[in-house]
Formats: structure tokens, sequence, C-alpha cells
């Protein structure tokens, strides 16, 4: 009678136990947080020193067809408990006759079970230890089907000790499979530090909250992968947007790859685009790496795995790159804390343009689903990138179109002003400084296309056209004497023309008149900033202008008057002497500014 009311009082203990960790689970959602509530909770009403969850890796949750290792068919009568189990030959023997041949296919292709959850183990362990199905007790369980109870762990031939676990301190071990819906998701154990032999009644409580486990874990599971594809998508959403809005290539790269990091939980991500005539990769986004990373050189196509997938158009994953020979860098690796890399190729139909990376800190195995994701981020991104190159070379055919109208607009002005001097003028003459003024407009599109079509330093290219022009005049004067000196000041393109027109005038004029007769002179040009304007002196040491006489505006002086006030809104001051004389050019807007119309 005594027996049966202490069974009655264990089994009502047992159903407490269950109702309590039953509504537990219920209330819980998110994984992390249903881990750590049942290994609590195990521990706890079983008066266990450890309880820990292992769960099949993400890539590995798929249907084994387990018809007789559900929740309902387990027979937990069967469990290997006590001691160190049965003769090894023995247990092969059942675990042969037991184990659904799906589940023996899935442990041979090398299944892993991970460490994600436990109470009385190394946290650090938790993501990082790993066993495969069939190894060690718990991975034994979980391959097997049923549970697996041993008082002296350490001594079973099953066993196997995980170092980052520092598990050294318990003795005694029960596993049982995680099972719903006929699939093994994984495996739950309990240990205590002194020798315990584990009755069939402590099998049946942690089999039935295994049971309980399991359900809420996929619950739970489907609840995080709910509420990641809902992130994703709205990253994605986010990244469209992005990729059309009216962005430089360059921010709009950096975007993406900051977004592809936080989508995919990485340690950092980078993208490469191919130089077509090179045939170099060449890194132009990165988000979470140091200085080392960004210096890496360049990578051909067909070299390391960035070149690899570049020349094949097909995505690799790496476990890690530390290890793997064909990456190109793992001392950068190392310094940079970087382990697993998923790399896809950027392509625009059937082209590659460049390859996406995401690296991970830790050992990480990517899932099909992201991969996808990757590459569908990877393929916008790609043709994002298509359309701002198109966007730009039309930019481009544009803004050439309209600089050469203006400058053939400029030729025909000046030619009807020189038309305007009459029959006197000698054609010879005129025809020569109608070249100098194309050569001087040549030579600041010229420095345009070194610069990138933005902004001139007017100084370099007055000192290229003064020399260009006295070049030709040197038999009036041979040892002529030029210097350029001052400050470097940007112009856009319009404005920039319209002076070094003035100050090719200038020179013309100081050439034409200034040395008649003389074998040597001096030509001087200063260029100077004046926040928020600047101003261009040109003098020469020749023979001067009476004081006394009446001023007559020649065509070049008409000319440099007409570009200084109407196209740059600024001021001509003509100084004339005995001992040469002095142009000044003076612009009150900003050296940077203006319109180019």
């Amino acid at each position: 009678m005594e027996n049966l009311r202490r069974e009655l009082d264990q089994k009502t203990a047992q159903l407490a136990a269950l109702r309590e960790i039953g509504r537990a689970i219920n209330a819980a959602w998110e994984l992390e947080a249903t881990l750590a509530l049942i290994t609590r909770k195990t521990a706890e009403v079983m008066g266990m020193d450890s309880c820990s969850i292992y769960l099949l890796d993400n890539s590995d949750i798929e249907d084994l067809g387990m018809p007789s290792t559900s929740s309902a068919s387990i027979d937990r009568a069967s469990a290997d408990v006590g001691g160190s189990g049965p003769p090894p030959s023995w247990r092969q023997d059942r675990v042969s006759a037991d184990i659904d041949p799906d589940v023996r296919s899935a442990a041979s292709a090398g299944k892993y079970l991970v460490l994600k959850a436990t109470t009385g183990l190394a946290q650090e362990s938790v993501g990082v230890a790993r066993l495969r199905m069939g190894e060690g007790l718990t991975g034994w369980s979980a391959y097997a089907g049923r549970p697996v109870g041993v008082a002296d762990a350490a001594h079973d031939p099953r066993f196997k000790y995980l170092p980052e676990t520092k598990e050294w301190a318990f003795q005694s071990l029960l596993s049982v499979p995680l099972v719903n819906q006929d699939r093994v998701i994984g495996a739950m154990n309990v240990q205590t530090r002194a020798y315990h032999e584990y009755d069939a009644d402590e099998v049946e409580l942690l089999s039935l909250i295994g049971d309980l486990a399991a359900g809420a874990l996929e619950k739970a599971v489907l609840y995080e992968r709910m509420q990641r594809q809902i992130t994703e998508l709205s990253t994605l959403a986010e990244a469209s947007e992005t990729l059309t809005s009216p962005l430089y290539l360059d921010e709009m790269l950096g975007l993406i790859v900051e977004m592809a990091a936080q989508v995919q939980h990485a340690r950092g991500c980078s993208l490469m685009l191919l130089d077509e005539e090179e045939g170099d990769l060449i890194l132009r986004a990165m988000h979470g790496f140091g200085s080392d990373y960004r210096d890496k050189l360049p990578l051909t196509v067909g070299e390391g795995i960035a070149g690899r997938v570049a020349q094949t158009g097909e995505p690799i994953a790496v476990m890690d790159v530390r290890r793997d020979p064909r990456y190109y860098y793992p001392d950068v690796a190392v310094r940079e804390g970087l382990c697993s890399l998923l790399c896809v190729p950027l392509r625009v139909r059937e082209r590659v343009i460049g390859v996406f990376m995401c690296y991970t800190g830790e050992p990480h195995t990517f899932t099909a689903e992201e991969t996808g994701l990757f590459q569908t981020l990877a393929n916008q991104t790609a043709l994002a990138i298509e359309n701002s190159r198109l966007v730009v070379n039309t930019a481009v055919v544009r803004e050439m179109h309209h600089r050469v109208k203006n400058n053939l607009q400029t030729i025909a002005m000046l030619l009807r002003l020189q038309l305007r001097e009459g029959p006197q003028v000698n054609a010879e003459e005129a025809l020569g400084e109608s070249i100098n003024r194309i050569l001087s407009m040549a030579a600041v599109h010229e420095a345009l296309s070194e610069r990138g079509f933005r902004l001139v330093d007017v100084r370099q290219v007055i000192d290229q056209v003064a020399r260009t022009v006295t070049q030709n005049r040197l038999h009036t004067c041979p040892d002529l004497c030029v210097e350029v000196t001052g400050d470097e000041v940007t112009l856009p393109s319009r404005s920039a023309t319209a002076l070094i027109l003035a100050v090719n005038e200038l020179i013309q004029n100081a050439l034409k008149h200034a040395f008649a007769g003389r074998e040597s002179g001096r030509l001087a040009i200063s260029v100077r900033a004046l926040p928020p304007g600047y101003e261009v002196v040109v003098s020469d040491d020749g023979i001067g202008l009476p004081a006394n006489q009446p001023e007559k505006r020649s065509l070049g002086l008409q000319i440099v008057e007409t570009l200084v006030t109407q196209d740059l809104g600024g001021h001509l001051a003509v100084e004339r002497g005995e001992q040469g004389a002095r142009a000044t050019i003076r612009v009150p807007g900003p050296a940077g500014g203006g319109q180019d119309s």
C-alpha cells in the first residue's frame, strides 16, 4: 500500500511538472527563449544538474520518414538504460534492426547536431559544440530514435567528450530523441555530477518532456522563420527602393552591402566589380571590415574563390576560408575574424559583372534559403549597376553634345567679331588667332577629360595655353620668358572656357604689341583665389603705351571684355604705362560655382 501511494505521489508530481512545462512552453514563441525555458524547467522538475538540447543544423532539418519513431510509437520500455549498456555487438544489432533506413542514410550523409541551449554546460559552447548523427550518446539517441541512459557515461564506448562544453564534471547521462511529425529534429539530454542510474519513470518523464519540447521547438522555428522572412522582405523592399533611387553608384553599393550584412546576420559583406579590360575583380563596396580587407590586391577572373565564381557564374560556399586552399588571403581572414563564406555572382543577362560576398565570424553552413535570398539580392544589385552605367553613359553623351554645341557657338561668335574688322585685317594673322582660340578651348576639355568631366584647374590650363601660344611667336621675340604662378582655382567647363579664352586673347595681344622689335621680354600670369572669387593678372615688361594716348579697344580686348563681363560676370581693368601693360580680370563669384549651360 505504501509503495502504491509513493508511486501515485511520484506520478502526480510528474504530471504537475509536465503541466508546468506545457504551460511555459505554450507561452513561449521565440526560439532562443523557448530553448532556454525548456532546459531550465526540465532540470528543475527532474532534479538534474544539467539539461541540454541539440538540434539538427538548419540545413539538415528535413523529412527523414520515421513512422516507427513518432511520439506515439517510440518503445520506451526498450530504452538502453543503466550501467554502460549492453555489449557493443548486441547494441549494433539492435540499432540496425530498429532504425529506419532513411535515418541511417541521413547519418551516413554526415548530418550534424548542434548544441542550442544548456543549463549546466559551458555557455560559450552553445552554437559551437557539434555531434554527427550517431556520434556520442546524444547522437546515438537521435540516430537510433530511442532513449539511452548511462550511469557512468565517460566509460561507455559510445561516449564522445566535447572539450568546449567542459562536461568533464558530469558522470551520468540520459538522452532522448526529439521527434515531431515523424521527423527527428534533434535530441535532449540530462546529466548529473554524481553516479546515477536512471529508472523507467525518469526515462518516461524526459521522453514526455521531449515530445512537448519537439512540438514547441517546431512552432518556435516556424515563428522565427516567419519573422526572418518578414525582415528579408522588408530588406528587399528597402534594397529595391535604394537601387532605384537617384544615388551615385558607390553610395548605392555601400548601402546595399550594409543591408545585406544585416539580413544575412553576417560578420561582413563586400562587393567586387569586374574590370572587363583588365580582367580584374576590383573591390567597390564593403561593410564590417577593416583596412586589412580593404587593402587586398585585386583578383583576376579564375583566381581564388571570388575569381572562380566570376568565371563559372555559380555560387560557392566555404565552411572556413582560413583553411581552404582556394582562398587567397587566409592571413587577412584571421586578422579580420572571418570564417565561413558565401560568394555569389552578379549576373546580367548571362553576363557576370562581379561577385557578392558574405562572411560569418563562426563556422556556418549556408542553407539553400540563405543562398537563394543572397542570390536574389545580388541579381537586383547587378541589374541596378547595369542601369546606373547606362544612365551615366547617356548623361556623358548628353553633356559632351551640350559642350560641343556651346564651343561651336563661341567659335561662331569670335569669327563674327573678326569679320567686323573689315578687309584691312590680315587673313593669315586672323586665321592664326582663330586657331589659337580653338586650341585654348581644346586645352580646357582635355583637362576636363582627365578630371572626370567635372571641374578644371584653370592655372594648369593657362600654363599649357601660354606655352602653346608663345611657342608660335618665338620668331618675333626669341628670348621671351613666360611665367605662370598662383593658386589652384577650379571652375566648371563653361566658366573655365570663357576665362581661358580671355587669357589667350590677352597673351596674344601682348605678343603682338608689347615686344615689337625686341629680342627678349617677360610675360607674367598670376592666378589668385580671392574667396569667394578669383583674380587673374596678365602683365608684361614690353614697350608700353603713352599715358596720354586715346584708348581704342582692339578686337582682342573687345573679346576679353565681352567674355569677362557677360560670361563670367566679372570686371576687366587694363593699366598702360611706359614700361609694359597690366590687365586684371576679377570675378567676385564663387570659384567653383556656376552652372554649365
